[in-house]
Order: structure tokens, then C-alpha cells, then sequence
């Protein structure tokens, strides 16, 4: 059943490429520099597959079984237009174009899929190459690799939060105030660019090609999209401290509670929720908060913009903190209206009537 399932894809793919993708890339004169059609069709049919899975399984689960009731999603919305952008163009485009043929070139894919003599002397250093017996145990070299993969992306996430100036970026995710489940692919491009070029030297120290990294990367935007949808779905005493459930991540977005300051820096895992079992950021047995970031204005503002409006927002504020003192330093923040940074503690001292000079 499975062989004639991958027989039939590999046959849809190859039709796709030939029929579709080819044509566009001879009329764009881009054949040269991109991989096969076939590669290419392969992974847009993934992205189909993948907003098939959202729309037929997880946002069904958000009417059965929803964390809050809205009387409307009209939050929401802009995050299914954001989506389908994503999966459906500029993750294939990007993915292509740039992250595996610069995958490729570091990792040296070819060599290291190719575990002979000659092939390995040749390859780049990876623990791939240098351990050619997880060739021949492809489940063992998927965990590795994926617990490594999930460990820097735990530490990058949490990196996120209190560096201001990519904050201004990320918050741009947690902006919103009905996360559901197309909120995965709410980001903003640079920081997206920069999360991916981060995640991919994962993959170049593990020796994991350039479509691999694809196919894997987009395993593990499926799990984030069920884990931001609104169901109160959590998977109990043992497994919730190993997996991150919907339950789980979404006391992560939730909004920040005066009286319980550091309250909302939890929970940053992506498929693993052991790293915040370890590192001491996990929060169980909370009851359902709402998300977003409604206590600072210049980021809830991303819910009245559209698409090209949102992005607009998050690198003014990026630009704003990157280019002054404030965006450098480490710790929580909130934005002024010229997009620069105040760090929390600056600004309670204000509140309280400090005579701090403004900015």
C-alpha cells in the first residue's frame, strides 16, 4: 500500500514538474541554477498537502473542541492568506532558490548521501560522513538529528524574546489575538530567513541534504500548526512533557498578566516539550488565557494591518531597535510610537513617576 502510494506521488510529481513547473522556469531562464522540476512540484504538492491537513483535520478540532469561542475569526483570517502565501510560494521559492543550493554547497549533500571511499573523502564534515554506519540506520540519524534540531530551535526561540530587536520581529507572531490554526506561518520574512538559515546549520553539521531539510522542515511546520490551533487538546501527565501539545503552546502566546510578570516566559519548545522540562521554562495546569500582546500598542497595532501592512509594522519596529542602544541590550521590552524600544523595567520605573527622560 505504501509502495504504490509513493508510486503514485513520484508519478504526480514528475507529471507536475514536466507540465507546470518546467514551463515556468524556462520562460523565467532559471532552469540551470534550480533543482529538478520534479523536486520543485514535490514540494509544492507537500504544501498542498499540508493546508489540506489544516483545514481538513486541525481547524475542524478548533469548532469541536475550542480553547475560547469567538463570535467571529476576523483576527484570524489574515492568518489562512499568510499561509497559503507561505507554503504554496515563497517557502518553495526560498526553499529553492536559495536554502538548497546553499545547503547543498556547505553540506556537500551529494558526497555524504554517497557513503563510498572516494565519495567521503570528498564530502564536507558532517557527523553523517564521519559515522557511515547511520547511513544504514536512517531512524537512529532522524532522531539524532531531530533532537538536535529541536534543542537549537528551543534556544533560538527563547533568544527571540529578549533580544529587542528581534522580538520586534517575533512579536509580530504573537500579536495575535486569536491564535488558531494557521498562526504557525504568521512571521515575519526577514526573521523567517534568518530562523532558517539558523535551523539549517542543523542539518549541514548532520549532513542532512538540501531536500531533506525541506521535507523535515515542513514536518515540523505541521506539528506548530497543531499545536497553535484553538482546541483544548493536551496529552496528559507523561506525554505533555515530552510533546508540545496545543495546550501547552498556548501558554506561551498568552497575554501578559500584570499581577504575574514573568508568567507568560514559558513553554518555548517547538515538537519537545522535554527542553523546558529540563531548562526549567515548563507551565502546566494553568487555566486558558488569552493571546496576544494587547498591553503594547505598537505591536497590537499587526491586528488592524494586512498582509504587506503587518510586515511593514514588525521591521519598523526592528529597524527602530537595531539601531539604538536599548535594542542591543538583553530583557523583556515594549515599543514606543517611534518604534524604539523601552525595556520593562524602564518603563514601570516611569509609570511610578521616575524622573527618567523620555525618548
Amino acid at each position: 500500500m505504501l509502495s504504490e502510494i509513493s508510486s503514485l506521488w513520484g508519478q504526480g510529481a514528475e507529471w507536475l514538474g514536466q507540465h507546470a513547473v518546467l514551463p515556468v522556469l524556462n520562460f523565467l531562464h532559471v532552469t540551470q541554477y534550480t533543482d529538478p522540476p520534479q523536486d520543485i512540484a514535490a514540494t509544492l504538492m507537500v504544501g498542498v498537502l499540508q493546508l489540506l491537513i489544516i483545514a481538513c483535520l486541525f481547524r475542524p478540532l478548533e469548532n469541536l473542541f475550542p480553547a475560547e469561542k469567538w463570535e467571529d475569526r476576523r483576527y484570524a483570517r489574515i492568518d489562512f492568506h499568510l499561509t497559503w502565501l507561505m507554503l504554496v510560494g515563497l517557502f518553495p521559492l526560498f526553499a529553492f532558490l536559495i536554502m538548497t543550493p546553499t545547503i547543498n554547497y556547505l553540506s556537500g549533500a551529494s558526497a555524504a548521501v554517497d557513503m563510498s571511499p572516494s565519495a567521503t573523502d570528498d564530502a564536507a564534515w558532517s557527523m553523517r560522513s564521519q559515522f557511515p554506519w547511520l547511513n544504514a540506520h536512517p531512524w537512529v540519524f532522524f532522531i539524532l538529528y531531530y533532537l538536535t534540531y529541536d534543542l537549537v530551535y528551543y534556544w533560538m526561540h527563547r533568544t527571540q524574546h529578549v533580544i529587542p530587536w528581534w522580538w520586534a520581529m517575533h512579536s509580530f507572531h504573537h500579536s495575535q489575538r486569536q491564535m488558531n490554526c494557521w498562526t504557525n506561518d504568521r512571521t515575519n520574512y526577514l526573521d523567517g530567513m534568518g530562523q532558517s538559515f539558523i535551523l539549517a546549520g542543523v542539518g549541514i553539521f548532520w549532513g542532512v541534504s538540501g531536500e531533506e531539510f525541506a521535507w523535515l522542515m515542513l514536518l515540523g511546520e505541521l506539528v506548530e500548526n497543531f499545536s497553535h490551533a484553538n482546541v483544548r487538546v493536551g496529552f496528559g501527565p507523561i506525554f505533555g512533557r515530552i510533546f508540545v501539545s496545543p495546550e501547552f503552546h498556548r501558554l506561551h502566546h498568552m497575554n501578559f498578566v500584570p499581577e504575574r510578570p514573568n508568567l507568560h516566559n514559558c513553554n518555548f519548545g517547538q515538537v519537545f516539550a522535554i527542553w523546558d522540562v529540563i531548562f526549567g521554562t515548563a507551565l502546566f495546569n494553568e487555566p486558558v488565557h488569552s493571546t496576544g500582546v494587547t498591553g503594547d500598542k505598537m505591536v497590537d497595532i499587526d491586528n488592524s494591518k494586512g498582509i504587506i501592512g503587518v510586515q511593514v509594522e514588525s521591521l519598523k519596529r526592528f529597524w527602530g531597535s537595531v539601531t539604538c542602544r536599548d535594542g542591543w541590550r538583553i530583557g523583556g521590552v515594549v515599543f514606543n510610537k517611534k518604534y524604539r524600544p523601552i525595556h520593562m523595567k524602564k518603563n514601570a520605573d516611569q509609570s511610578k513617576g521616575a524622573n527618567t527622560p523620555p525618548r
